[in-house]
């Protein structure tokens, strides 16, 4: 019998994964017209820089790269010390930076002290959603912003199900030694035991963030993302683009 909870398996999963993290593709974020795809929501809906943001689960902090490059002041948060080291190396001597051993779902964080707050691939993780949501809430400063970019990982899409196919017959003939995402056993494993094990959508997280007091919450397309994704890298992760349904989502805290 084991002695933990799923938090722990999700953090001993991620913190496994610290070392060759940036080598999976969907990870990492390459230079360039990738990049630049990801930080383009954030010029849109974040508050002008430079601002306090908070980043949760930024693991080795690819994204927290982008946003710190935007001109903000961020505060880039995970609960995997082994994720926290590779983006310190990564980030070290940076002013307006600092990273936080916490928990994305309890910050501990003062109460209205960040003016927004993102997140990349979080939300199917969190085993207490409803808690977050109202911590994410009671953290953010009246008139604060959030970003979360997710997908739903427990099934391919309609249009994704031959990609997904083709992915898992090219898998058994030469496997990926470094992705472990969303077609991965132990990934499946987790997401059985979560919450949004079924599935995360934006029809049912909008209501969720209701709920806990959001506003204007809205699904932008993760498409010029995808796209993106798809000029750097080669067949098998333009396959992977394919696969599951992914989308951006803003909301504020009424000002």
């Amino acid at each position: 019998m084991k002695n933990h909870d799923l938090s722990e398996d999700i953090r001993d999963y991620w913190s496994r994964r610290s070392e060759t993290f940036d080598l999976a593709f969907g990870h990492r974020i390459a230079p360039g017209a990738e990049a630049e795809a990801w930080a383009a929501p954030m010029r849109a809906h974040l508050p002008p820089a430079p601002s306090r943001v908070l980043e949760l689960a930024c693991g080795t902090g690819e994204v927290t790269r982008l946003v710190h490059d935007l001109g903000h002041e961020v505060t880039a948060l995970d609960f995997s010390e082994a994720m926290l080291a590779v983006a310190r190396a990564k980030h070290a001597g940076k002013a307006r930076l600092r990273f936080l051993l916490a928990d994305a779902q309890a910050t501990m964080e003062p109460d209205s002290s960040h003016d927004a707050i993102l997140c990349r691939h979080l939300v199917w993780t969190l085993t207490r959603p409803e808690a977050a949501f109202a911590d994410w809430f009671r953290v953010l400063r009246p008139g604060g912003r959030l970003l979360i970019y997710d997908g739903d990982w427990a099934k391919p899409a309609p249009g994704g199900v031959w990609a997904a196919k083709l992915l898992a017959l090219w898998d058994r003939i030469a496997p990926d030694p470094h992705y472990d995402g969303a077609m991965g056993a132990r990934h499946a494993a987790i997401m059985a035991e979560l919450p949004f094990g079924d599935g995360l959508h934006f029809d049912g997280l909008a209501p969720m963030l209701a709920a806990a007091g959001f506003t204007a919450i809205t699904q932008h397309s993760h498409d010029p993302i995808a796209r993106a994704q798809r000029r750097v890298t080669g067949l098998r992760n333009r396959l992977r683009t394919r696969v599951y349904n992914r989308f951006i989502l803003t909301a504020c805290k009424p000002g």
